[in-house]
């Protein structure tokens, strides 16, 4: 039987970044989408994030970092997740990454990584082909 479920995204701001405009502005557009948004705000620690996945039974984690931060603080996350046996919560990211990067953070778990000049559009249809909605 097929689930009606709308895809429930978790959208974090990991770590010391207090600059949140873009996160906003991603939420709005998920909302816009026809996803359901769960914005928890600056300054989370990848426990927080975490938790709060696992409570709202989410079907990815979206995070957002400009700070540098992200080659701890996304596979924190994408661990602490893995560690709960919540293989079935997708981690994307994205914010200021250096390419050199990005192939650790695929080896740590995530999924996708969004840097500046990723479109809107683009975000909401790597969602859609991704990600099932759980049953």
């Amino acid at each position: 039987m097929m689930s009606d479920r709308k895809i429930r995204i978790l959208l974090a701001k990991p770590g010391l970044d207090g600059h949140d405009r873009g996160a906003r502005v991603l939420a709005r557009c998920f909302r816009d989408a026809g996803f359901e948004v769960i914005y928890t705000g600056c300054h989370q620690t990848p426990e927080q994030i975490a938790s709060v996945a696992l409570q709202e039974d989410v079907d990815v984690v979206v995070l957002s970092c400009l700070s540098g931060a992200h080659k701890y603080l996304f596979p924190q996350v994408a661990k602490l997740l893995q560690d709960e046996g919540a293989t079935d919560i997708t981690v994307i990211g994205g914010g200021i990454i250096p390419e050199k990067d990005m192939p650790a953070l695929y080896e740590a778990g995530l999924k996708g990584i969004f840097t500046p000049g990723a479109t809107l559009d683009s975000l909401v249809e790597w969602i859609n082909t991704n990600i099932t909605p759980k049953g």
